[in-house]
């Protein structure tokens, strides 16, 4: 537990996306297929590939995934699969993991609500609209915007939105380690994508995560 933060209540909560409030690893996967294909490339992504690589930033996905190939060739691909997902991640988007959407909507009668990940441009506009989430998420940023780490983009939103006391809600040790060099208390949901053993909570429920801040 990270000290005194059981006497810190929280003003806003900040979550991750994939891992924390959906799981869209299928979508994700075809979309990868489909860019590669676009781009004549012989070579196939399965679903445990991208579960490997959830969470990281632009570069280093395509560092490990296409180390042979020169940067501009990297970036070509990833803007084949991005156009790729844009078309499909609003026709098939993802799951919602049990309790996210009443969750949500019970948390944003208490607090400000934002969203933050490392995922391209529109990803969490296109999860807010096949959710049907919009109504309770305050502000949003993403990677594919700025190109910047998320201890960068949780600062920003703590700026632009004055929030004195969030806590970033996430699933991976990468988000463990960014709330950190951001100074904020990180949350971890262990149902997602990865592990950690450094956390100011852990929480094996959406709905478990939700009545605890609830009655604070």
């Amino acid at each position: 537990m990270q000290k005194n933060y059981q006497m810190l209540k929280p003003d806003s909560l900040i979550f991750d996306m994939d891992g924390t409030l959906w799981d869209a690893s299928d979508t994700y996967t075809a979309a990868w297929n489909e860019g590669l294909k676009a781009m004549h490339i012989d070579r196939v992504i399965n679903r445990g590939e991208l579960d490997y690589m959830m969470g990281w930033e632009r570069r280093r996905v395509l560092e490990h995934t296409f180390p042979d190939y020169p940067v501009e060739k990297q970036e070509q691909i990833y803007d084949a699969i991005v156009a790729a997902q844009d078309r499909l991640l609003p026709e098939t988007g993802g799951l919602l993991y049990e309790g996210v959407a009443e969750g949500l909507a019970r948390l944003a009668t208490k607090y400000k609500l934002f969203m933050l990940s490392n995922c391209p441009k529109n990803a969490i506009t296109q999860f807010l609209t096949f959710s049907g989430l919009t109504p309770y998420i305050t502000g949003q940023i993403t990677h594919g915007e700025n190109g910047m780490p998320k201890h960068h983009n949780i600062k920003l939103l703590q700026s632009k939105y004055g929030l004195q006391n969030p806590v970033y809600v996430g699933d991976t040790e990468t988000d463990q380690i960014q709330s950190d060099l951001a100074g904020v208390p990180f949350i971890f949901i262990d149902y997602g994508f990865g592990q950690t053993e450094k956390y100011a909570l852990k929480f094996s429920s959406f709905t478990q995560l939700t009545d605890y801040f609830m009655a604070l």
